[in-house]
C-alpha cells in the first residue's frame, strides 16, 4: 500500500480504497500531508493520536493565511508535494537575525 501522493488527490474521502487510507496514528509532527476540507489542502501534522489529527493547513487556495483543524483518517493522506509556505516552517522559526 503506497500512500504517498505526488500530486493533489482526485477523490474525495468517501471514494477512497479503505486500505489506502493509513491510521491517523501512523502521522508524526511535521509530517506533509493533504487534507479534505471543501477540497484537497496541503497540511503539516501537529499531533496525532488513534483516532485523529491535528493539521495545520490553507484553508483557503487563494490565500497564503493557514488555520488549525482535527481530521479523521479518511480525510488525511500524506504528501510529497512541496510547500514552500508550510514545509519547513519549523527552521524558519529558530533562525534568528543578530540584535545590532
Amino acid at each position: 500500500m503506497s500512500s504517498w501522493m505526488t500530486s493533489t488527490p482526485t477523490v474525495t474521502p468517501p471514494q477512497r480504497d479503505p486500505a489506502d487510507v493509513a491510521p491517523s496514528e501512523s502521522y508524526r509532527p511535521a509530517d506533509p500531508v493533504w487534507v479534505y476540507r471543501n477540497g484537497w489542502r496541503a497540511g503539516i501534522i501537529e499531533a496525532a493520536s488513534r483516532r485523529a489529527v491535528t493539521v495545520t493547513y490553507h484553508p483557503d487556495t487563494q490565500h497564503r493565511g493557514t488555520g488549525v483543524d482535527t481530521f479523521t483518517a479518511p480525510y488525511v493522506t500524506s504528501r510529497d508535494h512541496d510547500d514552500p509556505t508550510l514545509d519547513n516552517r519549523g527552521l524558519r522559526l529558530v533562525r534568528r537575525k543578530p540584535l545590532a
